[in-house]
């Protein structure tokens, strides 16, 4: 049992003796940590440390700024077998794919911003005048459960670059690499109070942090509806927020694709983390004299893909992140059901031999309506919709008829076509014909799957103001 009673405050740890949060492993659901219930006090005494620290912080050197990344950036490698097991023990991640991905990301991410900065004009001339682009203050950093530890970097990392000082509330589900993070921290040179950390719950202490008027900014990343909470709270004092939320995002599989490589392109990025990612590509659309082969060839691809152990090298498929995912993953599966899809692999039914933990079976529906809720509201687990298609006009108007619109993919024999297609898509990022993700591009949505951008120069102009002089 990791006893974690202790929030990071102001450059110290701070003893915490109040009501604790249990920690649950996703593959077993025994409890394997605890960590604070903090409110409001302690969120605020975070705030005013950040506050306190901002304008040192604001007018430190680029060299200061880079000096503390490149040891954070040591850090994460140093620690990345330990964050890596972590993050699989918490939210089900097989280890084969959370070494490379979710210890991974973060410390390739960080080394991205190293390379960034030297080269970022935070000035530059236009006409007769000085463009200074300034960090924008205190920034509250609220994080999601599925992958912890990257979508914290991805906020702090620029925020911190920028000038920025931060208040983070990490996900209670899946906080234990974020008390990693602040270890590192507390061993760099960076100055007291510009990196803060609060465990508690969304209404207690996120609350307090969003609504805080010396918190300039919210850079959120989790769930549509509480990104809406979050909006209508920063228009208040009209705070500068970033909003990366949910996704349903289509595969379109043009008729002239090699379907056998598009298919299980599709499966392998739908089930990636047992589907609980935001981008997944949860919609495979095909066209309609192919529906059937695409069905024959998605569940012979998810049978290869049984749960098991994350913590084994074998495992392909891990559990969801707790009891409340699952079971809400399995009511969608029973759902489909009841709305007349075809269920072509997987089922409501717990695995065989996964009685213990958080486990949904891979499960592929067929003949799937386009205005069905599991074809409309994102799941966030291992279960993909085939939707068939009469033309690529349809398929376009079937990928664009969704309230999200984060990621995508369009496959075709012919890459000036896909990309054409690719192009008429209303989402902020379109994988062509298996296209690698690109951590130094744009990331982030459109509709209802946010607002800002994260990644490379994007995601650090997030967190700058900009300012004129008139010379």
């Amino acid at each position: 049992m990791n006893e974690l009673n202790r929030n990071y405050i102001n450059g110290q740890w701070v003893s915490w003796a109040g009501d604790m949060i249990d920690v649950h492993e996703a593959g077993t659901g025994d409890v394997i940590a605890r960590v604070p219930a903090a409110g409001a006090d302690e969120m605020e005494q975070a705030i005013a440390a950040a506050d306190a620290a901002f304008e040192s912080w604001s007018e430190s050197s680029l060299d200061e700024r880079i000096k503390v990344l490149e040891q954070l950036h040591a850090g994460l490698k140093e620690r990345a077998p330990e964050i890596a097991e972590t993050v699989c023990r918490e939210v089900g991640m097989p280890i084969k794919l959370a070494t490379p991905i979710q210890a991974g990301m973060p410390a390739a991410v960080t080394k991205s911003y190293l390379k960034l900065l030297p080269d970022y004009p935070f000035t530059e001339q236009s006409g007769n005048s000085e463009v200074q682009y300034t960090p924008v203050g205190v920034v509250g950093c609220i994080t999601p459960w599925n992958y912890p530890l990257h979508q914290v970097i991805l906020k702090i990392v620029p925020a911190i670059a920028a000038g920025c000082t931060v208040v983070l509330k990490p996900s209670e589900i899946a906080p234990q690499t974020a008390f990693i993070l602040a270890e590192i921290l507390d061993g760099t040179d960076l100055p007291k109070g510009v990196f803060n950390m609060v465990c508690g719950y969304g209404h207690t202490a996120g609350d307090t942090l969003i609504k805080h008027p010396d918190v300039r900014m919210v850079s959120f990343t989790g769930s549509t509806r509480t990104g809406n909470l979050i909006a209508h709270a920063a228009a208040d004092d009209f705070k500068r927020y970033a909003l990366e939320m949910g996704g349903k995002s289509a595969s379109v599989i043009l008729p002239d694709a090699d379907l056998a490589a598009a298919v299980k392109g599709t499966i392998n990025n739908c089930l990636l983390n047992s589907g609980q990612t935001c981008t997944a590509l949860t919609r495979m659309l095909v066209p309609a004299d192919k529906h059937d082969e695409a069905c024959e060839l998605a569940a012979a691809a998810v049978a290869k893909m049984t749960p098991g152990n994350p913590l084994e090298e074998t495992t392909r498929l891990g559990p969801l992140s707790s009891a409340q995912q699952r079971d809400k993953v399995i009511d969608y599966i029973k759902l489909g059901i009841e709305e007349g899809a075809k269920l072509v692999a997987g089922g409501p039914e717990a695995p065989e031999g996964c009685e213990k933990g958080y486990f949904v079976k891979a499960t592929v529906f067929g003949n799937v309506k386009p205005d069905s809720r599991i074809a409309q509201e994102e799941i966030f687990g291992p279960v993909l919709c085939v939707i068939p298609y009469n033309d690529e006009a349809e398929a376009v108007k079937i990928a664009n008829g969704t309230q999200y619109g984060l990621s995508g993919a369009v496959w075709s024999g012919d890459d000036a076509k896909a990309k054409k297609i690719a192009s008429k898509l209303r989402t902020g990022q379109v994988f062509v014909n298996g296209g690698a993700f690109n951590p130094v591009a744009p990331f982030g949505g459109f509709g209802h799957s946010g607002i800002g951008r994260e990644f490379g120069k994007w995601g650090l102009e997030e967190f700058l103001e900009v300012r004129s002089l008139q010379l």
